[in-house]
């Protein structure tokens, strides 16, 4: 083990995950066994607009869930785009993909969520390139995948957080500047929102514009370690958040449908910044203890709520085979989300002003 795992070891955050995100985890397994045997879920197929394949798009589309999904949703039918922050690793998901599915519809962007930059440039591209193909300019699912979990305070371009950005107030953004296209849709649309159980963590949550752009974070980490386990926890309960305040906006007055999707834990690259040994334990335990999934598998949580009926949006599907539970009582506190709305949008339209975006939000 060297010097930088033992410090790790050592640390608050460290003993933050491997206690209090493994009791999380089985908390989340308790209300599953709770709620008793589920029903089959009830799936919807993907209808076409117009006679073209309907177009869902997925962020964080080169590894791990992000892969997982845009193979799973070709193979139910959809025009998959996929997004990503490497072109090559894009192109080589494709040629994967295709081996399989010879048959699958696919396109790639680059999209990077860490600037409001590269997320403009995507939002015109993808809508340039749906009118092109469709009669309809409409895109029919949007899964917000991606996401990190670094192991330092890093400020991004737009002067934000690299893991807040990536993780939420991109997402957010990307969501908001699709939303048109989504809106557009002549049948029903649908946001699905990737969350974790490590939202459970949270017991008090600041949604002021300096928590959001990780000011709050970056101060912890003057003179200390950036913590990197309480800001991912914070992204996840705001990703959250978010969901069940979108949905109260769209699905009564549009035909948009949004849900969290929370697979439990899977084998991905997101613990990729910390120290291998460490998260090569992490995974054994797991996997000992027959918690971790392998994408393929784990991906299962993402297709429930993409293919739900529309009736089950503002839910929250938790582990795959159609199963949803509640979230934290945190995560249902409107005021809090309607807060968290606003600081969010405030941070988008500044982003907008100084990109020189005059447009709507």
């Amino acid at each position: 083990m060297d010097r930088e795992a033992l410090r790790m070891v050592w640390s608050p955050q460290f003993w933050r995950m491997a206690v209090l995100w493994a009791l999380s985890l089985l908390y989340s397994y308790v209300l599953v066994f709770l709620r008793g045997r589920a029903a089959a879920p009830r799936r919807r197929r993907p209808r076409p607009a117009e006679g073209r394949c309907p177009v869902c798009v997925v962020t964080g589309a080169t590894s791990g869930l992000g892969r997982a999904a845009a193979a799973a949703l070709a193979r139910e039918g959809y025009h998959v785009v996929l997004a990503g922050r490497s072109m090559q690793f894009l192109y080589e998901t494709v040629q994967d993909i295709q081996r399989q599915q010879p048959e699958a519809h696919l396109k790639v962007f680059q999209l990077d969520l860490a600037s409001f930059k590269s997320i403009k440039k995507f939002g015109s591209s993808l809508k340039q390139w749906v009118q092109e193909i469709n009669l309809e300019p409409s895109i029919q699912l949007l899964v917000n995948n991606a996401g990190i979990l670094a192991k330092s305070h890093r400020i991004t371009e737009d002067g934000l957080d690299e893991m807040i950005q990536t993780n939420y107030i991109g997402p957010f953004m990307l969501t908001n500047i699709l939303l048109p296209l989504l809106k557009k849709s002549s049948v029903p649309s649908r946001v699905v929102n990737l969350t974790s159980f490590t939202h459970r963590c949270v017991s008090g949550i600041d949604v002021c514009e300096d928590a959001l752009r990780g000011m709050k974070f970056g101060r912890c980490s003057v003179g200390g370690s950036y913590p990197l386990a309480s800001t991912y926890e914070y992204t996840k309960l705001c990703m959250l958040m978010f969901s069940y305040e979108l949905h109260r906006h769209l699905h009564m007055s549009s035909g948009v449908s949004v849900i969290a999707a929370d697979p439990g834990v899977v084998e991905t690259k997101i613990m990729r910044e910390l120290p291998q040994c460490l998260s090569w334990f992490a995974f054994l335990a797991l996997r000992s203890l027959r918690l971790l999934q392998e994408p393929d598998t784990g991906v299962g949580a993402v297709l429930d709520a993409a293919l739900a009926l529309p009736d089950e949006s503002g839910k929250y599907f938790f582990g795959g085979k159609g199963k949803t539970i509640r979230s934290s009582r945190l995560s249902y506190d409107t005021e809090v989300a309607k807060k968290l709305w606003a600081e969010s949008s405030a941070v988008f339209k500044e982003l907008q002003l100084r990109g020189g975006d005059f447009g709507d939000s």
